[in-house]
């Protein structure tokens, strides 16, 4: 195909930079090229950043990206870069940072201008092609940006030096003086409880996000206080999910986030890690309720991404688009009456299970959402509750065929390190609580993958497309994948897991540590150095990596004996916990870490043999239990050698039964073989300090 125009982008590899190939602004690829010509002609750069799935980057594309006369203006002024935020997380963060400190809310598109050295002056999200809804036309910013670097250079030098003042102090800390008190932490996630949405579930006002962090937090200080307002929350909040339009009733999976406060109207864009973190938040809720639809919603979630997730080695995609055929959220959209041509006979009462009206919810079209009960429709229609729910499942069976032959959306195939981390660890508490063989396979061939294909002379890589590897690990690649391997460990009790973690942490501790103030930064020392070196420890889209960094530390701490592990994940515990007791929305992960810190570690030790039926039941009941701060370790009855941690030595058989031992504290159980005992001792909880 011939094309009038042509950038640098078209050597890329990323589905996202490619889209933008072939607009008539002159994109160049984050690199030395870029900035060396913004310094030889002396313009300022501007910086556009987004992902393949994002609607309104599609829309800014469409309308100001694709614009000939748009394209000049920036061509003349400016020395244009695009940069994917999959692939180059560490830029999209330390930018958003800017954007934020400028007064914006970040988020994508993000549009910000920078002097020739990556130093950034101005910057926003969207802009539209002229002026609308309050929001700056895009020409009249450009124009006023490009007057500004040529006529008030010295005022964009003190704005720049006041943004990098600004990410220093968000860097440079003193670690807390206070005691890591569980009191006091339970103190702050009570807290989340103010932003709580009685009438539909999630916190806050639209829009409305999953909130998976908050969530989490919420269920581990229900098991410590009892609080039923926590639990509550979690269950309610599921619940509206699941039922509203951001959860896909007939594939699976979950949409990025609603519009409106009821979950109805979603962004259609469908992202991997949200999937991932909601399915174990769904799976932990039904560990501690045992109300089978928090597990039939987690399992349908896993079943979409391994239908359309999933790389044939193993791997998972990052993400399917917002739109298809040129419209938003089509692919999703039903008509009543299609609804009806496919349903015939069953298609009054799917309709009205679905919400389904004539005038529609969205452009048009309907949203499916569960807008009926089971015994509703059971009264309204005069039907038997049985008779009503096969009806719906024919139907919803019906529907998703026929959904089948739409064009899909566009699914970018990258597979990114981080995000796979998460998705592994999803499917071995999926493995753990139900005992499907396909999740831990799934799961297996995932860390295959990544030993095979991101892993270069001993170089975790970030991202890999057709073949490729780009861009060295950052933070969360190293920690999502030590958790998950940590996972696998206690999923099949193969030593070679926990050489694996052990290798990863030590290189993180090499590459990322701050030796001087503690913590680990965003990015490795001596790659590419941007304008600022981040070091932060609040949630964002993914659990911040100092918190899941802290909480690897302490389990490889205990299975390997190493003081050192423990003292530095209590290191990064104190560097936030100020922060984190004072504003707990941001940083749920860091108080998950800070309360694993205070209470100590619940260590497993389990005898028995390997294969035994008896040993097998045990595992089965335990990856039942919510148990969020625990180790466990198999002595085989074969087992000899060193490797085993002190926790685990020296135990044996009680009268030649499977036997478990439980220690917190330095303080071990009796041994254990009735399972009611090793239950009881487990869901007990016990306050010390550190």
């Amino acid at each position: 195909m011939e094309y009038k125009h042509t950038n640098q982008l078209v050597h890329e590899t990323s589905p996202y930079l490619l889209q933008h190939a072939h607009n008539p602004v002159e994109w160049y690829p984050w690199g030395d090229e870029a900035f060396t010509k913004a310094g030889e002609e002396d313009k300022p750069i501007l910086l556009s950043i987004g992902y393949s799935a994002c609607h309104w980057c599609h829309v800014m594309e469409e309308e100001s990206f694709e614009n000939e006369e748009i394209a000049a203006v920036m061509n003349q002024n400016f020395i244009n870069i695009k940069v994917d935020r999959e692939e180059r997380p560490d830029i999209d963060d330390v930018y958003q940072y800017a954007v934020q400190l400028f007064g914006g809310n970040g988020g994508w598109p993000l549009t910000i201008f920078l002097t020739p050295e990556g130093k950034p002056f101005f910057g926003g999200t969207y802009f539209p092609p002229q002026e609308r809804q309050g929001l700056k036309g895009l020409p009249e910013v450009l124009l006023a940006v490009a007057g500004a670097y040529r006529d008030r250079r010295k005022e964009i030098e003190a704005t720049t030096s006041e943004v990098t003042s600004a990410l220093k102090r968000l860097t440079d800390r003193v670690s807390s003086e206070k005691e890591i008190n569980p009191g006091d932490i339970d103190n702050a996630a009570s807290r989340l409880l103010r932003h709580y949405d009685p009438s539909h579930g999630g916190f806050g006002t639209a829009p409305k996000f999953p909130n998976t962090t908050q969530l989490s937090l919420l269920l581990q200080y229900y098991q410590r206080t009892g609080d039923p307002l926590a639990l509550q929350t979690v269950r309610d909040t599921l619940h509206h999910m699941a039922e509203g339009g951001i959860y896909d009733q007939l594939g699976g999976g979950f949409h990025r986030y609603a519009i409106d406060e009821r979950w109805l109207i979603p962004h259609f864009e469908k992202m991997l890690y949200d999937n991932a973190l909601l399915s174990r938040i769904y799976l932990d809720t039904y560990k501690i309720t045992r109300e089978p639809f928090y597990k039939e919603i987690a399992e349908e979630t896993l079943m979409y991404l391994l239908r359309e997730m999933y790389h044939p080695d193993g791997g998972f995609y990052s993400s399917q688009d917002a739109d298809s055929e040129g419209g938003e959220g089509k692919f999703f959209l039903w008509s009543k009456e299609e609804m009806q041509s496919i349903l015939s006979e069953d298609a009054e009462v799917v309709c009205r299970f679905y919400g389904v009206t004539e005038g529609g919810n969205f452009e048009g079209g309907n949203v499916l959402h569960a807008d009926r009960g089971l015994k509703a429709l059971s009264h309204e229609f005069g039907l038997p509750e049985e008779e009503v729910r096969n009806l719906l499942k024919r139907g919803k069976e019906r529907l998703f065929l026929s959904r089948e032959q739409r064009i899909k959306p566009f699914r970018d195939t990258k597979i990114i390190t981080e995000w796979n981390g998460l998705v592994i660890s999803a499917l071995i508490n999926a493995y753990q609580t139900t005992g499907g063989d396909l999740y831990l396979d799934a799961a297996r061939r995932t860390l295959d993958f990544v030993r095979d294909r991101l892993i270069k002379d001993g170089v975790l890589f970030h991202v890999w497309k057709d073949g490729t590897v780009k861009v060295n690990g950052d933070l969360t690649d190293y920690v999502f994948m030590t958790a998950a391997v940590l996972d696998m460990f206690e999923a099949t009790f193969d030593e070679g897991y926990l050489l694996w973690a052990e290798g990863l942490t030590k290189s993180l501790t090499d590459l990322f540590r701050d030796s001087e103030q503690n913590g680990f930064y965003h990015t490795a020392g001596g790659t590419e150095v941007l304008f600022h070196r981040l070091k932060t420890g609040n949630d964002q889209s993914l659990p911040s990596g100092n918190a899941v960094a802290s909480t690897n530390l302490l389990r490889l701490s205990a299975y390997r004996d190493h003081s050192g592990f423990r003292t530095m994940a209590e290191q990064l515990v104190r560097l936030f916990y100020d922060d984190a007791i004072e504003s707990p929305f941001n940083y749920p992960s860091l108080l998950s870490s800070a309360y694993l810190c205070a209470e100590g570690m619940k260590e497993i030790t389990i005898v028995g043999s390997r294969d035994s039926d008896e040993l097998k039941e045990l595992l089965r009941r335990l990856g039942e239990m919510y148990l969020p701060y625990k180790v466990i370790y198999l002595v085989d009855d074969a087992q000899k050698g060193d490797s085993m941690p002190s926790f685990a030595r020296d135990k044996r058989r009680k009268d030649n039964r499977t036997t478990v031992y439980i220690c917190q504290n330095f303080t071990c159980s009796k041994p254990l073989t009735e399972w009611r005992d090793i239950e009881r001792l487990l869901l007990r909880t016990d306050q010390a300090y550190c």
